[in-house]
């Protein structure tokens, strides 16, 4: 049973996210001024703050299981360092093949120095709206894990959402562990939109 406060919560977050997803498309030439408040009022009603993804391999282990696992991804219209933090499991566009996505946790935003360990490696900031992204196995070599030590810094805006909750079987599943700014923020929309069975229903097994 969700609470009246964390229903308040998803709806204030759910509105936020309407209007910035309005104000983008507007921007873009999608809609015109005429349609821009229709647009946030429908997605405010009818659409979901979340989507599901389904992704394998070892990279991400153990928080995505080697073999596959669904993930349930909280959309971000606009990945800024307000809305995606250090430490967040995201997704975003892969790279090396811009139709696939990738799943990494990100380790750095812009400012950051990034200072190498191998001492030929010369240390630079990341530049605005650049990012640094790391599979979270560690036992992997940089070729094999596919992160920005293989690809380098990554723009911001290839994020597409932040990974919020990972089916890795029926009986093992529960939320991913991102930041505290991240976990607060999405709590009232986990709570919301989280559905095991439809989760189930999409895990490739």
């Amino acid at each position: 049973m969700v609470s009246l406060s964390t229903w308040v919560r998803y709806a204030a977050t759910k509105f936020e996210y309407s209007v910035v997803l309005g104000w983008k498309k507007y921007n873009v030439g999608q809609i015109n001024g005429g349609q821009l408040s229709d647009a946030i009022w429908k997605n405010f009603f009818q659409g979901k703050l979340t989507f599901l993804h389904w992704t394998k391999g070892e990279q991400m282990a153990p928080t995505v299981a080697g073999d596959g696992g669904t993930l349930l991804v909280r959309k971000l219209p606009f990945p800024a360092p307000t809305q995606v933090f250090v430490g967040d499991v995201v997704l975003l566009k892969d790279p090396e093949k811009p139709s696939d996505y990738l799943v990494r946790r990100l380790a750095a935003i812009e400012g950051y120095e990034m200072v190498s360990t191998d001492e030929k490696d010369t240390p630079f900031i990341l530049e605005k709206d650049q990012c640094w992204v790391l599979s979270d196995n560690e036992s992997l070599k940089p070729k094999e894990a596919r992160d920005s030590r293989l690809f380098g810094p990554v723009p911001m805006t290839d994020i597409v959402g932040r990974v919020v909750y990972a089916l890795r079987s029926a009986v093992d599943h529960g939320p991913v562990l991102n930041s505290r700014l991240a976990m607060n923020q999405d709590s009232s929309v986990l709570a919301v939109e989280l559905d095991i069975d439809e989760m189930a229903k999409g895990a490739k097994m």
